[in-house]
């Protein structure tokens, strides 16, 4: 694999736009992501400037978003982890039982899907968890029940449903399930 994976820097939010943008116009973004790309289109340069900066290597740690980057400085992929405390304020899904780090955003652009470029960013996201100097004990994220490809890769990558299902917010019927992984003890 010819990618780098790692943390954005807070002055690259024009670059950490534009990969939303194009996840958002992703043909399953409607099964990926709760936002849609009318409505981040129409964000202030200041959302993004904050956003960049809280998911960056300088920002308060709560966030972080890692970057696949091609050797001619393209962006082809991108996670972002929230970590979600007991006390902390739900964002989505149940609450945080027990400290833990909640994936987001997971997109990788179709040219270089099947190249490695998710699983190295899966790793650097989970291998970042585990060093936080708080400790997390697991690692979550939510899929949509129809989004059968993300499911497998969650699989195939460790994770294991664990029953927990919520509602997708503003859809009647469709759910999402929890996945996890949980760290060595």
């Amino acid at each position: 694999m010819d990618y780098s994976i790692r943390v954005i820097r807070a002055a690259e939010w024009e670059r950490a736009r534009e990969i939303r943008l194009a996840a958002l116009r992703d043909p399953v973004a409607h099964l990926a992501f709760l936002e849609t790309y009318e409505a981040a289109v129409q964000r202030p340069d200041s959302f993004w400037q904050e956003r960049a900066e809280g998911a960056s290597g300088t920002g308060d740690g709560n966030v972080r978003q890692f970057v696949a980057e091609a050797p001619d400085g393209t962006w082809v992929g991108t996670i972002t982890l929230l970590v979600e405390r007991p006390s902390d304020e739900v964002r989505f899904g149940e609450p945080a039982k027990v400290g833990q780090t909640h994936i987001v955003g997971v997109y990788v652009r179709p040219e270089v899907r099947g190249k490695g470029v998710i699983d190295a960013l899966f790793r650097a996201g989970v291998e970042w968890s585990w060093s936080l100097a708080e400790p997390v004990e697991r690692v979550r994220l939510y899929v949509h029940e129809d989004n059968a490809r993300a499911a497998a890769f969650y699989r195939r990558f460790g994770f294991v449903a664990t029953g927990e299902r919520v509602a997708v917010p503003g859809h009647d019927t469709a759910m999402e399930v929890e996945y996890e992984v949980r760290r060595a003890s």
